[in-house]
């Protein structure tokens, strides 16, 4: 029988369920967290614990808060004429990273992938077209350039295009198949700057 610390696997099978953690990075994690301090476990535990329980989705433009209504829906000196669609949280903070961006967003939390069975039933669409009223002008498709990303920006466009709104896509100075989360700051707001209409 193979020599086992009990926790010690508990621990890491629960760092090996995290993405793209396989078996022994898993392992280096759990050690690397038993050589700390108590304090170091008991600050990690409590930060999971608490954003785990606080941290919920905006009612307004669904990225995640951890206020019903998240700081940048709450500012009043965004344009609100403009929004800009995106597939998932971090897409948000790489464009405010930029610091170029003064609009609003929209999360979906997804993308349409018939293959993986998410239709549009399962994104945030219903949320985002109830807030396609008044002030808003132009909805920009934010979404990754591949095969879902462009399938989901179509089929938004179709049902945006209809009420009188300009509906645009990011300029191409992405890689095809690339990820918005890992582009360069230049690239990202070149993207941004030459977006063209749908």
């Amino acid at each position: 029988m193979a020599y086992q610390v009990t926790s010690l696997s508990r621990l890491a099978e629960q760092f090996a369920r995290l993405p793209n953690v396989g078996r022994k990075t898993a392992q280096r994690y759990a050690f690397y967290v038993l050589s700390q301090p108590p304090e170091f476990a008991r600050a990690f535990a409590e930060a999971l614990l608490d954003s785990s329980g606080s941290i919920k989705r905006c009612s307004v433009c669904q990225n995640l808060s951890d206020e019903p209504v998240c700081s940048i829906c709450q500012n009043q000196a965004r344009a609100r004429s403009i929004i800009c669609v995106v597939a998932d949280p971090r897409y948000v903070i790489a464009f405010e990273r930029l610091r170029e961006y003064n609009g609003l967003y929209h999360v979906l939390h997804g993308l349409i992938s018939p293959m993986e069975g998410v239709g549009p039933e399962q994104l945030t669409v219903k949320e985002l077209l109830s807030r396609l009223t008044g002030e808003v002008k132009e909805v920009v498709m934010a979404t990754n350039p591949t095969v879902e990303g462009e399938a989901t920006a179509m089929y938004l466009s179709r049902l945006i295009k209809p009420m009188g709104l300009k509906v645009s896509r990011l300029a191409y100075g992405l890689p095809a198949g690339g990820n918005l989360e890992y582009a360069d700051d230049i690239t990202l707001c070149r993207a941004l700057e030459g977006r063209n209409e749908m």
